[in-house]
């Protein structure tokens, strides 16, 4: 590797790593081992304000560069990730758990495509013209916001360092991005490789931290921007306290998505969805469709399907291992919450169909696990389990699915599996969802938009939509002729 799993320090600042053992530790575990592979510090008070000093003084000299000059570092960073895929995926599995045949085909690649197209769209930043009578005339401009902190969540700690800053740097603003304490290495990577690439100093920083250190970055004065990927009550807190400084927000938040199977869908393809919805990287994605609803006529040879590809095809092991393609959770905690989910399940007398154990050994491995007969009020059908739980659900007709797939407070993401192009666009226009699917499920390219609806956050990342997220618009009336006035 050229790259070491060892961090060179515990935050990345003014284009440096920095470290300051005063901080609470942040032991770093390997998932698949529980073995300790780093030590961290959490940023101090010190930590904080430096971090912040450098992002403010940095900031007004990149947004007055042009935006063709701000593109070209950002592309040149992505083509160095490209390059350094197979050391970055390592880190990622190394960090999170996830399999590496999973994490070099997702995780850096995907932030470097967000790189690479932010980085072409720096360029078109541009305003408008608008004629206006009696010979008036006004423009706009976009301009960068200031400050923009990220915080980012465990389980696509690469790429959702590179969704928040790519668009971040392309409109001129800094970033100050906190990972999530329990993956904190890969953030630090991304900085190295953008500062490497030509960013200078103090637009890109990292600093580690628990809850604490996340409030004090959103909290302060000098900050302009939030956008946070995580829980609906973690949102919750953090966009209360940024709207108490009149800040931008991004809330990218959880879901309980559901994932319509209809009675004439290729059933192979609509397994295939389901575990995408569901397993791929252990069931720890925000836009999992886990409430699987299935036409009761096909709902037995759907059940026969899943169950029999998850029996001969699933590769659970070594996350380093080329052949795996099941990892463990990102932590033991997590193992604990989904485990009491799975209880709860069969408490209520949902059918357990699949899984439903711990793997014993080394690391923190659950079984792929599905349920059968659940019923809309059931705990599993609610609530976020955020691990590798899928919960069937049968229906009889369209707009019966429709309206149970709508009775949640979530609305990130929603998908259908049918041959009807008709009935899948009618579906899709009723759903309440932000990221929706058509015969797939969790595809997530840099060009589409990403965010949710209703609790599921507020703005949206990726695409042209995340600009209207890091940048605002000043409009400007010019007056050709003479002012009257009434006195």
């Amino acid at each position: 590797m050229t790259f070491n799993t060892q961090p060179k320090a515990s935050h990345f600042i003014n284009g440096e790593y920095i470290e300051d053992t005063a901080g609470a530790p942040i032991d770093v575990i390997y998932p698949a081992t529980g073995a300790v592979i780093a030590r961290l510090h959490s940023a101090t008070p010190a930590i904080i304000d430096k971090a912040l000093n450098a992002a403010r003084d940095a900031q007004k000299a990149w947004a007055a560069m042009s935006g063709t000059e701000r593109g070209r570092i950002l592309r040149r960073a992505a083509d160095r990730m490209r390059e350094l895929n197979h050391d970055l995926s390592v880190l990622e599995t190394m960090d999170t758990g996830k399999p590496y045949q999973e994490t070099s085909v997702v995780d850096a690649t995907s932030g470097a495509d967000a790189l690479e197209y932010f980085g072409a769209l720096a360029p078109s930043l541009t305003g408008e013209h608008i004629p206006l009578g009696d010979g008036n005339w006004g423009y706009t401009v976009r301009e960068a916001l200031g400050v923009c902190v990220g915080i980012g969540a465990w389980n696509y700690p690469t790429q959702i360092a590179c969704w928040k800053g790519a668009p971040a740097l392309a409109c001129g603003n800094a970033m100050i991005f906190k990972p999530s304490e329990t993956t904190p290495l890969c953030a630090l990577k991304v900085a190295e490789i953008l500062h490497d690439c030509g960013l200078p100093a103090g637009l890109y920083n990292v600093v580690q931290g628990y809850g604490d250190v996340g409030h004090a970055l959103v909290s302060d004065d000098r900050v302009n921007k939030v956008s946070l990927t995580g829980s609906v009550p973690t949102g919750k807190k953090v966009y209360a306290t940024a709207a108490e400084g009149m800040k931008h927000v991004t809330m990218e938040l959880g879901g309980k998505s559901p994932l319509i199977i209809f009675d004439d869908a290729d059933i192979e393809n609509a397994v295939g969805g389901a575990i995408l919805g569901n397993f791929y990287s252990s069931g720890q994605v925000c836009s999992n469709g886990t409430r699987v609803f299935v036409h009761e006529s096909v709902q037995d040879k759907f059940l026969d399907r899943l169950c029999a590809r998850l029996q001969s095809s699933v590769v659970m092991g070594d996350p380093l291992n080329d052949a795996t393609n099941f990892g463990p959770m990102v932590s033991d905690r997590q193992r604990q919450i989904v485990m009491s989910y799975i209880n709860k399940g069969l408490a209520e007398g949902a059918r357990l169909v699949a899984g439903g154990s711990i793997v014993e050994g080394d690391g923190f491995y659950i079984q792929p696990t599905v349920f059968a007969d659940v019923t809309d009020d059931m705990t599993i059908a609610r609530e976020e389990i955020f691990g590798p739980v899928m919960a069937v659900l049968p229906f009889t007709d369209e707009a019966e699915v429709i309206a149970r797939a709508n009775a949640t407070e979530f609305g990130l993401s929603a998908g259908v599996f049918t041959r009807d192009i008709s009935r899948a666009h009618r579906v899709i226009a009723q759903l309440e969802a932000g990221s929706c699917f058509i015969n797939s499920y969790n595809d997530a390219p840099v060009e589409l938009p990403f965010g949710g609806s209703k609790q599921s956050g507020v703005g949206r990342e990726n695409s042209k939509e995340a600009i209207k997220h890091y940048s605002q618009v000043k409009s400007v009336f010019v007056r050709m002729g003479d002012v009257e006035a009434p006195f």
